[in-house]
């Protein structure tokens, strides 16, 4: 794997961690290749290296490392190009009377619960959290998806009685916006969140110019990431070439 080699991005070290249990494929191992400082990944520099594949979880900027495993491939939707399938465009009907509100980054309690809610259905077989674990829970999100270096957003949907239904976390990066996490209200089974947030995504981000929709890793073998193909024409990174 090549490393970034913008001049902006030469003041930067990158480590490899300790291999960690893979969140995607049974029985493996994972490592990653953290940017650092932290500090110094600012919307600049974080334009650059999303470019070659990195992605943001807190004020870490981090992309799959694995000596003996490839999998995980970054995939980005051509916006121009993009022509939604009938399941997409019924999705986007569906919720198209939710109210959006774009949102500086931040910890709000209601986006919390909504989060705790959705890790909890989403892991059925876990244990219900005691409070101890749930302030830790809290702590977890809040380094995970309320700090940034970078230009963070908040995009949320909620109904007409003021229901949070979505809450989308983005970056806008020079050339689009990066999906980096989406929760939401998982006890409707009849809804299609998941998709309504890329489709609003699709439009917002063609809205303020910006050629790509950034979706994050790919894994073929991974159901979880199945959905991410339905979104076409996508380019992936192949060899540190978009194609």
């Amino acid at each position: 794997m090549t490393l970034p080699s913008e001049p902006a991005l030469h003041k930067l070290q990158f480590y490899v961690t300790t291999p960690y249990k893979c969140g995607y494929l049974p029985n493996k191992l994972a490592q990653s290749l953290i940017a650092a400082p932290h500090h110094l990944v600012d919307s600049q520099v974080y334009s650059g290296l999303i470019a070659q594949g990195f992605r943001r979880s807190g004020k870490f900027a981090y992309r799959p490392h694995c000596e003996t495993c490839n999998a995980c491939v970054p995939v980005r939707l051509i916006l121009d190009q993009f022509v939604p399938n009938r399941s997409q465009k019924r999705a986007f009907k569906q919720h198209a009377d939710l109210n959006v509100r774009v949102l500086p980054l931040d910890f709000r309690q209601n986006h919390f619960e909504l989060y705790n809610n959705y890790q909890q259905l989403r892991h059925a077989d876990e244990n219900k959290l005691s409070p101890t674990e749930t302030k830790d829970e809290a702590e977890q999100y809040r380094q995970f998806l309320c700090m940034s270096n970078v230009e963070s957003l908040m995009i949320e949907f909620s109904d007409a009685k003021g229901n949070i239904k979505i809450v989308s976390v983005v970056d806008v990066v020079r050339d689009g916006i990066s999906a980096v996490y989406t929760f939401y209200d998982a006890t409707e089974a009849k809804a299609s969140y998941g998709t309504y947030s890329i489709m609003w995504l699709t439009e917002w981000t063609k809205s303020v110019k910006l050629p790509y929709l950034y979706l994050g890793y790919w894994i073929q073998d991974s159901q979880k990431m199945a959905y991410k193909q339905q979104f076409k024409p996508q380019e992936k990174l192949i060899d540190g070439e978009w194609v």
